[in-house]
Protein backbone atom coordinates (compact mmCIF):
# COMPACT_ATOMS: atom_id res chain seq x y z
CA UNK A 1 0.00 0.00 0.00
CA UNK A 2 1.35 3.35 -1.20
CA UNK A 3 -0.08 6.58 0.56
CA UNK A 4 1.37 9.79 -0.71
CA UNK A 5 0.32 13.02 1.41
CA UNK A 6 0.81 16.76 1.94
CA UNK A 7 1.52 17.83 5.22
CA UNK A 8 2.20 21.37 6.84
CA UNK A 9 4.51 22.17 9.59
CA UNK A 10 3.07 20.69 12.98
CA UNK A 11 1.46 18.37 11.46
CA UNK A 12 1.55 14.51 11.79
CA UNK A 13 1.03 10.95 10.92
CA UNK A 14 0.85 8.03 12.32
CA UNK A 15 1.65 4.14 11.34
CA UNK A 16 0.32 1.23 13.59
CA UNK A 17 1.06 -2.04 13.21
CA UNK A 18 -1.08 -4.46 14.11
CA UNK A 19 -0.34 -5.30 17.70
CA UNK A 20 -0.69 -1.76 18.32
CA UNK A 21 2.74 0.10 18.01
CA UNK A 22 2.57 3.42 16.77
CA UNK A 23 5.33 5.27 14.71
CA UNK A 24 4.45 8.69 15.08
CA UNK A 25 5.91 11.07 12.06
CA UNK A 26 5.80 14.75 12.84
CA UNK A 27 6.72 17.42 10.10
CA UNK A 28 8.74 19.86 11.58
CA UNK A 29 9.85 22.35 8.67
CA UNK A 30 9.23 23.00 5.26
CA UNK A 31 8.29 26.09 3.36
CA UNK A 32 4.45 25.50 1.31
CA UNK A 33 5.76 27.95 -1.26
CA UNK A 34 8.73 26.37 -2.16
CA UNK A 35 7.88 22.78 -2.83
CA UNK A 36 10.80 21.45 -4.44
CA UNK A 37 12.98 21.89 -1.54
CA UNK A 38 13.28 19.73 1.14
CA UNK A 39 11.09 18.65 4.14
CA UNK A 40 12.16 18.38 7.34
CA UNK A 41 10.55 15.07 9.42
CA UNK A 42 10.60 13.70 13.02
CA UNK A 43 10.14 10.23 13.52
CA UNK A 44 9.26 9.13 16.81
CA UNK A 45 9.16 5.08 16.75
CA UNK A 46 9.12 2.21 19.58
CA UNK A 47 13.14 1.10 20.60
CA UNK A 48 12.67 -2.00 18.85
CA UNK A 49 12.13 -0.52 15.55
CA UNK A 50 14.95 0.44 12.92
CA UNK A 51 14.33 3.93 11.60
CA UNK A 52 16.65 4.02 8.62
CA UNK A 53 17.60 6.75 5.28
CA UNK A 54 16.82 5.73 1.97
CA UNK A 55 20.21 5.59 1.45
CA UNK A 56 21.05 3.36 4.54
CA UNK A 57 18.23 1.13 3.83
CA UNK A 58 20.16 -1.24 0.86
CA UNK A 59 23.41 -1.86 3.10
CA UNK A 60 21.23 -2.74 6.43
CA UNK A 61 19.02 -5.08 4.06
CA UNK A 62 22.02 -6.76 2.43
CA UNK A 63 23.77 -6.87 5.84
CA UNK A 64 20.72 -8.70 7.35
CA UNK A 65 20.70 -11.57 4.84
Amino acid sequence: MALTLRRNPGEKLYIIDPNGNEIEIEIVKGDRNKPEDYMRLRVNAPKDYKVLRGELYDGFVNNSL
